[in-house]
């Protein structure tokens, strides 16, 4: 179980992470965006480091307060789960 969970977290992060650089670079041409909803969606599901450290190395939703606080604590949340599940 361990093992699946620690794939499933890595796939959700790296998706979630490339998900914010690649909203940052349509941000940048102007061009249709990827909704606040799903960016959330992905963290909440277990990429919430992914999201944060995507906010980070790409500056993007750095400024919105609900990414600056909801992300973070989705990460708590999601930690929280992880520990439940590693407990089973």
């Amino acid at each position: 179980m361990p093992s699946i969970l620690f794939l499933y977290l890595l796939i959700v992060n790296i998706l979630s992470f490339g998900i914010m650089g690649h909203d940052k670079q349509l941000a940048k041409t102007k061009k249709r965006r990827v909704p606040e909803a799903r960016l959330f969606f992905y963290a909440a599901i277990g990429g919430a480091l992914g999201a944060w450290l995507g906010m980070r190395t790409y500056r993007h939703k750095t400024k919105h307060a609900s990414f600056v606080y909801g992300i973070p604590a989705l990460f708590v949340v999601n930690a929280a789960c992880v520990y439940l599940l590693l407990q089973l």
